[in-house]
């Protein structure tokens, strides 16, 4: 999100503008932990619109910034077995739809059989498909946005540690950024964007402020080389429960989106005993599964950021003039990223994003008692 951010401010003709890293390299938080899908089915107007966007710059971005960001449009398999799970799939498809959305449509039991059949289909009902639906290399969209935007000029500096917004006023009074306080020293500007991820909520807290995200830990185990299924498989999805699954580099990633509780919440400790649950329920439904041996050793978990309606906050930050928001997108970060960092800077630039209608994602609507309806979609 910093990244993106940064290069479009950059490429609108912003100066001085400076990325803060935590750590000493790039990439050693969500990002490198992301298993790389990318979607426009979705729920939501905003979502489908921000995908829809983002599928634009994919398509150009290796023309753009010398970068291949891995786009390949194997699709997304969502599979239904009863009334109850196919409905809102139906709903999302006529959003979809009404978003601009052309590519996804509707299947049954025999087209799934065709599309993926390595899978148990004899108890499901049918599901949706988009052919534009795939994956993305989450690593290289960071390179080619960091290494653009350090030739337009941008300045980035690595282990800044905690970073603090310093602000001209005092908490619960109108209050205006001022600078920053990091390991790297206080530098002083008066405007920020906290693209912290996970810890959004941690770097508001710090400025006096409450930002409404908050990290979930989702794991993701892996198995040995496994020639049972080809590289080109969609991601294939359980709507009923969530397990879903790709093929990467040769190897099967197994998902499963269930809370998994720590004393710290950003622990991201891979714990093996949500492989004894996951298992059977991936055997059952992709019985070639039972042939492949999961590589503990380099099974791992990472952090999504949670906000309370699993939307992204963009935009300026309620309390703290010239504090903008790059938060929450729910699991759904990197594949957005190249969308969100374009609006933002056109909010930042000329007081409105341009290319989507952003207002559904605005940071005040939760003071405001306006969430937005949950994406019912995985």
């Amino acid at each position: 999100m910093g990244a993106s951010a940064a290069y479009h401010l950059a490429v609108s003709g912003c100066r001085n503008i400076l990325v803060l890293e935590r750590q000493d390299s790039p990439g050693l938080g969500s990002t490198g932990r992301a298993t790389g899908g990318f979607r426009a089915q979705f729920g939501s107007d905003a979502n489908v619109r921000l995908s829809l966007l983002a599928r634009e710059k994919l398509l150009r971005f290796q023309d753009e910034l010398g970068v291949d960001p891995g786009y390949r449009p194997c699709g997304y398999l969502f599979m239904a077995r009863t009334q109850a799970e196919i409905t809102p799939l139906r709903r999302a498809l006529a959003v979809q739809r009404a978003a601009g959305l052309r590519d996804a449509r509707e299947v049954t039991a025999d087209d799934i059989r065709h599309l993926t059949p390595w899978v148990r289909a004899d108890d499901l009902l049918g599901g949706t498909f988009c052919s534009i639906d795939g994956f993305i290399k989450p690593l290289e969209i960071l390179r080619g946005y960091l290494g653009a935007a350090v030739r337009l000029g941008v300045r980035v500096e690595y282990g800044a540690g905690w970073v603090e917004i310093v602000t001209n006023g005092r908490a619960g009074a109108a209050r205006r950024v001022a600078g920053v306080r990091s390991d790297r020293g206080a530098v002083a500007t008066g405007r920020v964007i906290n693209a912290a991820g996970p810890w959004a909520g941690v770097v508001g807290a710090r400025a006096g402020i409450e930002i409404p995200v908050r990290p979930v830990r989702r794991q993701t185990a892996i198995t040995f080389p496994f020639p049972g299924l080809p590289e080109d498989i969609p991601m294939t999805i359980c709507h009923w429960d969530g397990v879903h699954l790709r093929v990467r580099d040769g190897r099967v990633l197994l998902l499963w989106p269930v809370d998994l509780p720590a004393k710290d919440p950003f622990d991201i400790t891979f714990e093996p005993r949500w492989l004894t649950d996951l298992l059977p329920r991936a055997h059952d439904r992709f019985p070639c599964l039972a042939q492949a041996e999961i590589d503990l050793e380099h099974c791992w978990a990472g952090l999504y950021e949670m906000s309370p309606d699993r939307h992204a906050l963009l935009g300026p930050a309620p309390g703290i003039e010239g504090l903008y928001l790059i938060n929450g997108s729910s699991g759904h970060g990197v594949m957005h990223a190249p969308a969100l960092g374009q609006l933002l800077a056109e909010i930042i630039t000329g007081g409105r994003a341009r290319a989507v209608d952003v207002d559904a994602l605005r940071p005040s609507r939760f003071i405001e008692g306006k969430p937005n309806p949950e994406d019912a979609v995985l």
